[in-house]
């Protein structure tokens, strides 16, 4: 039986580091290489995500859609292997939400926003469902849990809730920043000329690095925890 938890473990913190990096790569590469109609080079205070994938404008539009497919899978297998070595309920509520949250990034890749209203869906959906998961985890530090608990892990956690829900929030609130009656995301690609910082990417791009530092933290504890013994939770 340790065994098999050593073997899950060691899939999992494999497959996690593989879509991180998978991940991190696209976003990076991609941005190296982009250049907008108007000659200017990315900037993540005011370029989004989806313009990096935006085919016909973004040179390495495939880069980054492949980086959000093929990360996302290798971090649903993460998430799937993690499911497996755990028994509190509320942790796998939050493995179970995070599938869901990297099942709307792989659909953000699959669909870029050429195919304008499937990756609007899928952005809309990441965010609903990593502010639910980052939530969830909220929950489970109130309870004292012990699985995935270190100061890193408080810390970026609580960031991306907040980070999340200040983004949902804000998107329902009509502060002149984007085109006619739509949440801002849907209008994330229309808004020209735009300011040098324009905060719903700037907020878009925090939260995604908050997002991604508190799922490098699940990761490496992971990790920890098998090393130490089976990872076991009480809810």
């Amino acid at each position: 039986m340790i065994e098999k938890s050593k073997k899950l473990t060691s899939l999992a913190f494999k497959f996690g580091t593989l879509g991180i990096v998978g991940l991190l790569a696209g976003v990076i590469l991609s941005a190296l290489g982009f250049q907008d109609f108007e000659g200017h080079h990315f900037s993540f205070f005011n370029h989004t995500l989806s313009e990096l994938g935006h085919y016909g404008h973004s040179t390495f539009a495939v880069v980054i859609n492949g980086g959000l497919f093929f990360g996302s899978l290798s971090l649903i297998l993460f998430c799937l292997f993690s499911i497996q070595l755990i028994d509190s309920k509320l942790l796998y509520s939050l493995f179970l939400s995070l599938v869901l949250t990297f099942m709307s990034l792989a659909a953000a890749g699959l669909f870029p926003v050429n195919v304008y209203h499937l990756h609007t869906m899928a952005i809309k959906y990441f965010f609903y469902f990593g502010g639910f998961s980052s939530f969830l985890y909220l929950v489970y530090l109130l309870m004292k849990g012990r699985v995935f608990y270190s100061s890193w892990n408080a810390i970026t956690g609580v960031l991306t809730f907040i980070s999340f829900l200040s983004f949902l929030l804000l998107s329902h609130v009509d502060l002149g920043l984007s085109v006619g009656d739509n949440h801002f995301y849907q209008d994330m690609v229309m808004e020209l000329p735009r300011p040098d910082i324009w905060w719903p990417a700037t907020l878009e791009w925090l939260s995604m690095a908050l997002f991604m530092l508190w799922g490098m933290g699940l990761v490496q504890s992971l990790k920890n925890q098998g090393e130490m013994k089976p990872v076991q939770s009480k809810s």
